[in-house]
């Protein structure tokens, strides 16, 4: 009996009904109106979102298992690991930042606005940082590494990506005198909606949304977030509103004439859940072993994934310029259709 409880508390945990039931087993339906009632109602949307997201593919025999291992293995792992740390990561920053938050705000719907502004700073910091400093990208790159867009990816995480991003907002927002109270709120709404943005083309074949793209960061936005297009990589780090990306200039819509890849750039191991949760941590290891000098040893953790210390740079910047200056030549050097029928067979064009 033991065991089947423990599964049942699983399966209840996965897809967030449990206090949905208890509020149906008390009989007192008046909560559903309370803060505790609405979130009651809310957490399972994604998880049965993520069932139908399935069946559909399966329907349209476009379902593969091999799209949601690393995820599955992945939530199953940090089920015990990771949310405990980062719920404790929490209340750790809230204890020892309170007190020097450089004002006191009241909940109210205009602090409410700001707060979330504040928030999505946070969050952008801890994004951007997650991909341009190579020992958090070993932390974030679990996130990216499948090669397919749908609602399971949003559990791909390494197990200790949680504690440093909500070390990072948490302590942003307090310091800016977001209040605890809120902070919660605002912390449900934006792990509500950061699950939704991953809904697939199974579900949403047209991330965009129509008019809310020009308002928030939809399903669109964050599909070219996961792409290793050069166009698109180190590109929308928010999560639902595009304030900071706009202002530091890594706002990116999505060209439907451009299909998105999604991955990460280094050469994987096919399949492979250790590869995909560990393969980045291994090859930083590598690299500052062979590394030479210390500081060599320390740039390697602190630069973006792609310095080398030779000089032979394969970072973002560096991939980005590239392929803009090669989309420059092309534009300003045009070439015919005989030309790029030549080029790609190797063969060269009559005349």
């Amino acid at each position: 009996m033991d065991f089947l409880h423990a599964i049942w508390n699983q399966f209840t945990g996965f897809f967030g009904f449990g206090q949905l039931i208890e509020i149906i087993k008390s009989g007192d339906y008046g909560k559903l109106l309370t803060y505790g009632g609405f979130t009651a109602l809310l957490v399972p949307i994604m998880p049965f979102l993520l069932v139908i997201e399935i069946i559909r593919a399966a329907f349209y025999k476009r379902f593969k298992v091999i799209n949601y291992k690393l995820t599955f293995v992945s939530y199953v792992f940090n089920a015990f690991i990771g949310r405990v740390i980062s719920i404790a990561m929490v209340g750790i920053c809230i204890g020892l930042f309170e007190k020097y938050a450089i004002f006191k705000l009241s909940f109210t719907w205009y602090w409410f606005i700001y707060g979330y502004i504040v928030w999505e700073f946070g969050h952008f910091l801890y994004h951007y940082f997650g991909h341009k400093v190579r020992l958090f990208w070993c932390l974030h790159s679990t996130h990216h590494a499948p090669e397919t867009m749908n609602l399971s990816v949003s559990y791909a995480h390494f197990f200790l990506e949680g504690p440093y991003a909500d070390f990072i907002r948490t302590t942003t927002c307090i310091l800016l005198g977001v209040p605890p109270a809120m902070l919660f709120v605002i912390m449900f709404i934006d792990g509500f909606w950061g699950g939704m943005i991953h809904i697939g083309e199974n579900l949403v074949h047209d991330g965009r949304l129509g008019f809310l793209n020009n308002i928030i960061l939809t399903p669109s936005h964050h599909r070219v977030h996961h792409a290793r297009n050069p166009l698109y990589m180190d590109t929308n780090f928010c999560n639902l509103l595009n304030i900071w990306d706009k202002v530091f200039g890594t706002y990116q819509v999505e060209d439907r004439d451009i299909p998105i890849e999604y991955g990460i750039s280094r050469p994987m191991i096919k399949n492979s859940f250790l590869d995909a949760y560990f393969g980045e941590i291994v090859a930083l290891a590598k690299d500052v072993y062979r590394a030479p000098g210390i500081k060599n040893k320390f740039l390697y953790m602190v630069m973006p994934p792609g310095w080398s210390h030779t000089g032979d740079h394969k970072m973002t910047t560096v991939v980005k310029k590239k392929y803009f200056e090669e989309l420059l030549q092309q534009q300003t050097n045009p070439v015919n259709d005989a030309d790029k029928a030549g080029t790609q067979n190797n063969e060269p064009v009559l005349s």
